[in-house]
């Protein structure tokens, strides 16, 4: 009996891959191959789920597909180590590069489409811009070993004469939204800002270290997860059905392409909370005003070319969304 075709997802149990999964499932794909470092907790849960049938352990994979040989018909390759104060550069090699130069390899040779994350970070500081022009990357200098090993495997992606026969590499910005609790120092602005409400009424931001922008002023394209599991669809869809033509592979931003203050984002979860704004302003320790950027935004006329135009969630929808049905529902 020939086999039924599966999705190959990687990081399934991180806060995008999470995400990405719930959002396939409710368009009723279920045949989906769960790749991780599972907690005992995790495989307990997602064995008692029937969808979910296919649990392998990240270490094991390349040895799994060797021995069940599943008929893969597309990869979104998620996984990765995030941690940006990670100094272990043997880590981010192992799991950013090497890791993916696998994954990149397997689908290469068995003819399989292929989505995979990169960040936002891989553009430095941001004296260069946001622009996703695959042409531009080795003007590049990314400030910390996370976005480094990043850099590294877009640099080898572009430079690829052998990939998959439809590919994108994610430029993600700052995202946010619902399972990303577990993530510690690596969540995001706005989950941190709710934390910080919840426990004390009030939030603290970083002055600005830059006569451009007034404190708590610096800005970010905040994206919310919700949109990047909507995009992730599109693509799929778009590669497996052809529609994707190879000039369409290279690197993509994936943000709002509008820029918001850190101000913003801690007025508007004080409105979601129903509570007045209560905010103070410290220093900017030194060892993060060294990488911290004065702003970032994704430019996104490379997306829309490649013919995505769905909008993307509004920072006011998304926290609203976000604050009162996710956080304010969950002891976090």
């Amino acid at each position: 009996m020939e086999k039924q075709p599966v999705i190959l997802l990687t990081g399934a149990a991180g806060f995008i891959g999470s995400c990405v999964l719930q959002f396939f499932n409710e368009q009723g794909k279920d045949d989906i191959v769960l790749v991780d470092k599972f907690t005992d907790l995790q495989k307990e849960r997602n064995w008692k789920d029937k969808r979910y049938k296919y649990l392998v352990d990240r270490e094991l994979i390349l040895e799994w597909l060797d021995e069940n040989k599943p008929n893969i018909e597309f990869i979104i390759h998620l996984g990765a180590r995030t941690n940006i104060r990670e100094n272990n550069n043997g880590v981010f090699q192992e799991m950013n590069v090497e890791y993916s130069e696998d994954i990149w390899n397997y689908a290469t040779a068995y003819n399989i489409p292929l989505i995979y994350a990169s960040s936002a970070a891989t553009y430095g500081n941001g004296e260069l811009g946001f622009t996703d022009d695959d042409q531009m990357i080795s003007d590049f200098h990314p400030l910390n070993e996370y976005a480094v090993s990043k850099h590294d495997f877009d640099k080898w992606a572009v430079g690829q004469l052998n990939a998959p026969p439809c590919w994108a590499g994610l430029k993600f910005f700052n995202i946010y939204g619902p399972n990303e609790y577990h993530k510690g120092e690596g969540c995001s602005v706005v989950f941190k800002t709710f934390k910080q409400i919840q426990e004390s009424n009030c939030v603290t931001l970083y002055k600005s270290n830059n006569d451009a922008f007034e404190d708590g002023g610096q800005l970010r394209d905040f994206v919310y997860v919700k949109d990047v599991a909507k995009l992730i669809w599109w693509m799929y869809n778009a590669m497996l059905h052809k529609e994707w033509q190879p000039e369409k592979n290279g690197l993509y931003n994936v943000g709002t392409g509008e820029a918001r203050s850190f101000n913003d984002v801690a007025k508007l979860i004080f409105k979601a909370l129903d509570k007045a704004p209560n905010i103070t302003y410290v220093e900017m320790p030194e060892d993060v005003a060294g990488g911290f950027r004065g702003a970032s935004k994704a430019t996104t006329v490379k997306l829309k070319h490649a013919g995505y135009n769905e909008p993307f969630t509004s920072l006011e929808e998304g926290i609203e969304d976000y604050i009162k049905n996710y956080l304010a529902k969950k002891t976090v």
